[in-house]
């Protein structure tokens, strides 16, 4: 057995997603022989992958099919997260940014995105959140951080932010910087000024994936935002109820003008149906049906996942540690799905 002889065999094994095989790809990557062992690394394109175990199935398939049956094959599995944000002044050591987006107010757009993050982290992948609803942020309740300042330091002469971390999440919002029971009463302009701030004289370090938490409809906030920085994409949130499907429709239509052109990386449906924790195998739609899967079919992007309206929820997000980190939880896993779906779209936006 020859690295030659494990390169021809891998070369038969098809990235899912990708379709290419993984060789072409460069995914192969250390290969080991020492007699009958064979060991490797696959690198993945993001750790959030949901195909991980597949791919590593249908390598040690190819193994033992092509080489030999009797090779002792072990695989390490790794990532290294794609973009195509290369050469950016702005940002350049984060690899994507996704604009978490709504039509209206009230579908849980924040409780989502907290959420979204929490599962990337879990995965192993850097992850941070601007929280840019600037009239309502929400991200220090969330994460238990209101009392929190963003550090200072200077930089070439100039004054840079560093953001709060909290469970393994870089943090920027608006509620770190003004008293919390008092409101933001700005013009447009100056909004736009804060959170030019947050993504220009902000050290982020180097991030997998940095969230935007939108406000909600379509406003001075969304327009600077695609003219600040190249954004990746955008995911939409709503509920399953006509009138939030209709403001969600303006939403997804905003990105997709043509002096905006953000793809977008998929809807989800937020409050999909309720389950009492007393009838846990129940599902009551309360706010209709499929919805979310409507829309993304309608414009013809992906749907990323349902999340059910359940009181914990809720109640996580006021305690200010997000649902995702309860273990062995079915409501939970459908916040993990949603983030390995986004993170494996986000990978076949950048390979096209």
């Amino acid at each position: 057995m020859t690295k030659e002889d494990v390169l021809k065999a891998l070369s038969t094994v098809e990235e899912p997603d990708l379709k290419k095989d993984l060789v072409t790809l460069n995914m192969i990557q250390n290969i080991d022989i020492q007699g009958d062992k064979l060991t490797f690394t696959v690198v993945l394109t993001t750790p959030a992958c949901p195909l991980k175990e597949l791919i590593r199935q249908r390598c040690e398939t190819a193994i033992h099919t092509l080489i030999s049956s009797d090779i002792k094959v072990f695989i390490n599995m790794t990532a290294s997260v794609t973009s195509v944000r290369e050469n950016t002044p702005l940002l350049p050591q984060v690899r994507n940014i996704v604009a978490v987006a709504s039509g209206k107010g009230g579908v849980g757009k924040s409780t989502v995105t907290a959420n979204l993050a929490m599962a990337l982290v879990q995965t192993g992948a850097k992850v941070g959140i601007i929280d840019a609803d600037i009239f309502g942020p929400s991200m220090p309740t969330m994460f238990n951080c209101e009392s929190a300042r963003p550090g200072l330091f200077t930089k070439d002469g100039k004054q840079m932010l560093i953001p709060v971390e909290q469970y393994g999440v870089k943090l920027l919002s608006i509620g770190f910087l003004a008293p919390p029971d008092d409101a933001v009463v700005w013009r447009g302009p100056m909004a736009s000024s804060a959170l030019r701030q947050f993504i220009g004289d902000t050290e982020w370090g180097e991030l997998d994936y940095l969230l935007i938490d939108m406000p909600p409809g379509t406003s001075d906030i969304h327009l600077t935002l695609v003219q600040t920085v190249p954004v990746t994409g955008a995911v939409i949130v709503t509920t399953p109820q006509k009138v939030a499907l209709a403001d969600a429709q303006k939403g997804l239509a905003m990105f997709r003008q043509k002096q905006i052109n953000v793809p977008i990386l998929g809807v989800i449906e937020n409050m999909a149906y309720f389950t009492p924790d007393e009838l846990p195998d129940n599902k009551y739609y309360i706010f209709g049906k499929d919805g979310g899967k409507v829309l993304a079919n309608r414009n013809e992007v992906a749907f990323l996942g349902e999340i059910p309206l359940v009181q914990s929820i809720r109640e996580s997000g006021d305690k200010g540690k997000p649902f995702v980190t309860q273990e062995n939880n079915p409501t939970a896993e459908a916040f993990k799905i949603v983030a390995e779906k986004l993170a494996q779209n986000i990978a076949i936006r950048n390979a096209a």
